[in-house]
C-alpha cells in the first residue's frame, strides 16, 4: 500500500472521529433535555409523554441551528469577514440572546394558522399531531442537511403540521388560502431578495469599483451605504426581532431606524475618511471598508432569528406543553423557561456541531463572494422582509438570503458575459489595424470610468458602417462568442439541488408527518 492511500484512509479515520464526536455531543444534549425536563415535570400529569416531547423540540432544535442560522453568517464567511469559529461564536451567542431576550412568552399552536385546531377536540389525538409535525420537520431538516440544501424551517414545520392534521382531521382542516400563500412565496422570497442584492451590487460597481478613483468614489458612497444599512436593519429587528417585547408600527419603527442611520453616517464618515489615508485605491482596499458592517449585520440576523424562527421549535412543544398540562386545545400557548431553554440551547448547539457544513455551501459554494457582494446580500435580507411583510406578501427568510446569493452571481456572470462581448466586438472592429493600437485601446477601455467607456464605444459606433451599427461581427459569429465567453460563476448543481429541496419541502414533510401520525396514534391508543 503506498504512503498516498495511507494519507487518505487517515483523513477518513479522522473525519469519521469528528462525525462520532457531534453525534455524541448531539446525544448528549437530547439525553440532558431528558433528565432535565423529567425532574421539572415530574409531578404533572403525562410526565412521560412531556419529555420525549421534548426530546423531539431539542433535536428540532439542533437541526434549525445546522441548517437555518448558516443563511444569517454564510456570506461573512464566505467573504472571509468572519472567520468559522467566529461566526460560530457570534450567531450561538445571538441566537440564544434574541431566542430567550425576544422570544416572546406566548407563541401561537399552529404555525401560519395552516390548520384550525378547533376541529381538534381531543387533547390527545392534538398532543400526537403536535409531536408528528415536529418530528417530520426534524427528520427532513436533518436530511435536507446532509444533502447540504438550505431549506426553510417554517414551511418544514409548516409541511408537518398540515400533514398530521389532515392525518388526524381530514383535508376540511387545512386553510387552504394560506397554504397557497406558502406556496406562492417559494417564488417571491428569492426572487425579490435576489433582485435586491443585484440591484445593490450593480450600484457599488456604477458608482465605485468602475471608476478610475475607487477610494475617492468609495468615501462618497460607502458612509450612505452603511448608514441606509443600519436604517433597514433597525428597522427590521423593531419590526421583527423585537415585536414580542415592543409592539409597534412601521412609521414608528422607521423613525426609529432613520435616527439610528443618521447617527450611524455621522460616526462613518470621518471616521472611513481617516482610514482611507493609509489605504490603497484598489478593490481590496473597498473590500476592507466593508467588514465590520458584515460582522454586525450576522449579529443582528442572528438575534432575529433566534427571537423569530426559536418558535418552529419550541411553539409546537409549548402547544404540547399547554395541552398535557390544561388538557384543552388552545389557539395559543404560554412558553415556560424550560420550553425556551431547550429550543435556545439547542439551535446553538446545532449550530457549533453541523452548521459549518451550510455555511460553507451559502458562503463559498454558490457563487465566490468578497465583502461587497456579502453585504449586499445582507442588505437584501433585511429590506426584503421590510419591503414583502408590509406589502403583506408571504417570504421566507432562508429563501430571500439563498435567493440573493444567487443573484449576486447571476448578475456577476452577466457583467463578465457583457464585457467579454464588448471587448471581442473592439478587436473585431479593430481587425484591420496594428496588434499594438489593439492593445493600446483595450488598454485604455479597461482603465476608463463606465461613462467613458461609453464615450468610446459610442465612438466606435459612430465609425462603423450602418450595416454594422448594432453588430460587428455576424449573427453566427455573434452566436458563437455567447457560447465562448459565458463564463459560469454560479455552480448550476447546487441551483438545481436547493430549487428541488425547496419544492418538496412542505408535501415531503407532510407526507412524513401523516405517517408519523399514525404510528404514534397506534402505539398510544390501548
Amino acid at each position: 500500500m503506498d504512503l498516498k492511500n495511507i494519507n487518505q484512509i487517515e483523513e477518513a479515520s479522522t473525519l469519521t472521529k469528528k462525525d462520532l464526536i457531534r453525534l455524541g455531543l448531539a446525544v448528549i444534549f437530547m439525553i440532558f433535555v431528558c433528565l432535565y425536563v423529567g425532574n421539572i415535570t415530574d409531578q404533572v400529569a403525562g410526565h412521560n409523554l412531556l419529555i420525549v416531547a421534548a426530546v423531539i423540540g431539542g433535536y428540532m432544535a439542533l437541526n434549525i441551528g445546522a441548517n437555518d442560522v448558516a443563511n444569517n453568517v454564510g456570506p461573512a464567511v464566505g467573504s472571509n469577514a468572519l472567520t468559522l469559529t467566529g461566526a460560530i461564536v457570534i450567531a450561538a451567542i445571538f441566537e440564544a440572546s434574541g431566542a430567550m431576550i425576544a422570544g416572546g412568552e406566548v407563541v401561537n399552536t399552529i404555525k401560519d394558522g395552516i390548520i384550525d385546531p378547533d376541529m381538534i377536540k381531543n387533547p390527545d389525538t392534538f398532543v400526537w399531531l403536535m409531536m408528528a409535525a415536529l418530528l417530520a420537520a426534524a427528520i427532513w431538516l436533518n436530511i435536507a442537511t446532509f444533502l447540504n440544501a438550505p431549506v426553510s424551517t417554517t414551511h418544514s414545520i409548516v409541511g408537518g403540521v398540515m400533514g398530521a392534521g389532515i392525518a388526524a382531521g381530514g383535508t376540511e382542516i387545512v386553510d387552504w388560502p394560506v397554504l397557497s400563500q406558502i406556496v406562492l412565496s417559494w417564488i417571491i422570497s428569492p426572487l425579490l431578495g435576489g433582485f435586491f442584492a443585484a440591484l445593490f451590487l450593480f450600484l457599488i460597481k456604477r458608482k465605485i469599483t468602475y471608476q478610475q478613483d475607487m477610494l475617492a468614489a468609495a468615501q462618497r458612497l460607502v458612509p450612505l451605504l452603511v448608514s441606509l444599512m443600519a436604517w433597514a436593519f433597525s428597522t427590521y429587528l423593531i419590526l421583527k426581532g423585537l415585536k414580542n417585547i415592543w409592539k409597534t408600527d412601521l412609521l414608528t419603527a422607521t423613525t426609529v431606524g432613520f435616527c439610528i442611520g443618521l447617527a450611524t453616517f455621522l460616526i462613518v464618515r470621518p471616521a472611513l475618511q481617516r482610514a482611507a489615508v493609509n489605504m490603497d485605491s484598489t478593490k481590496a482596499g473597498v473590500n476592507s471598508l466593508f467588514t465590520l458592517p458584515l460582522i454586525c449585520s450576522a449579529a443582528l440576523l442572528s438575534f432575529a432569528h433566534g427571537a423569530n424562527d426559536v418558535a418552529n421549535a419550541v411553539g409546537p412543544l409549548a402547544a404540547i406543553n399547554d395541552a398535557i398540562v390544561s388538557q384543552t386545545v388552545s389557539s395559543k400557548a404560554s412558553i415556560t423557561p424550560w420550553v425556551m431553554l431547550v429550543g435556545a440551547v439547542g439551535i446553538s448547539l446545532g449550530l457549533a456541531l453541523y452548521g459549518p457544513k451550510l455555511i460553507r455551501t451559502v458562503g463559498s459554494e454558490i457563487t465566490e463572494l468578497d465583502k461587497m457582494r456579502a453585504f449586499c446580500i445582507a442588505m437584501s435580507a433585511a429590506i426584503t422582509v421590510i419591503f414583502a411583510s408590509q406589502l403583506g406578501l408571504p417570504i421566507s427568510s432562508t429563501h430571500t438570503a439563498v435567493g440573493a446569493v444567487f443573484g449576486v452571481g447571476f448578475l456577476r456572470e452577466y457583467l463578465k458575459h457583457s464585457n467579454a462581448k464588448r471587448m471581442e466586438e473592439i478587436r473585431a472592429h479593430h481587425e484591420h489595424d496594428a496588434p499594438e493600437k489593439i492593445a493600446a485601446f483595450l488598454n485604455e477601455f479597461k482603465k476608463a470610468s463606465i461613462d467613458k467607456k461609453g464615450l468610446m464605444l459610442k465612438e466606435l459606433k459612430l465609425q462603423a458602417k450602418i450595416e454594422q451599427e448594432h453588430s460587428f461581427l455576424t449573427k453566427k459569429e455573434r452566436k458563437s462568442l455567447k457560447k465562448v465567453y459565458r463564463q459560469e460563476l454560479v455552480k448550476r448543481s447546487h441551483l438545481y439541488k436547493i430549487a428541488a429541496a425547496w419544492l418538496i419541502t412542505v408535501p415531503l414533510s407532510a407526507l412524513l408527518a401523516g405517517l408519523l401520525f399514525f404510528t404514534i396514534r397506534g402505539i398510544m391508543l390501548p
